[in-house]
């Protein structure tokens, strides 16, 4: 996984290939995930939240049930948001600690 920069997903029954760089926004939908992209760009990929995240390089993070982030395309964390080129998402409770830990361990 170290030195992966890309991967295939099966959307539409078409095989497409997703650097990593180029996703933004993981959105869970139950047992299907919602991946936005750079060039805004959605897809849907049918895949649970829980297994995704273990095939993710270290630069994804869970911050809420719902979603995962590429810390790589963060804009801006403030409060309990993060926004991510038009997307606001909220941090979960849970994970707000973990996220600071990263955002800290990236700070100059």
């Amino acid at each position: 996984m170290e030195n992966r920069k890309f991967a295939f997903i099966k959307s539409d029954k078409k095989f497409i290939k997703l650097y990593f760089d180029d996703i933004t926004v993981i959105k869970g939908l139950g047992n299907y995930v919602e991946i936005y992209t750079t060039y805004h760009k959605r897809f849907v990929y049918y895949k649970p939240m829980k297994v995704l995240i273990e095939s993710l390089p270290d630069e994804f993070m869970r911050i809420h049930n719902s979603y995962i982030v590429n810390l790589t395309n963060i804009e801006y964390f403030e409060d309990n948001q993060i926004v991510i080129k038009d997307l606001k998402i909220n941090v979960a409770k849970s994970y707000r600690d973990c996220l600071i830990n990263a955002v800290n361990k990236r700070m100059l």
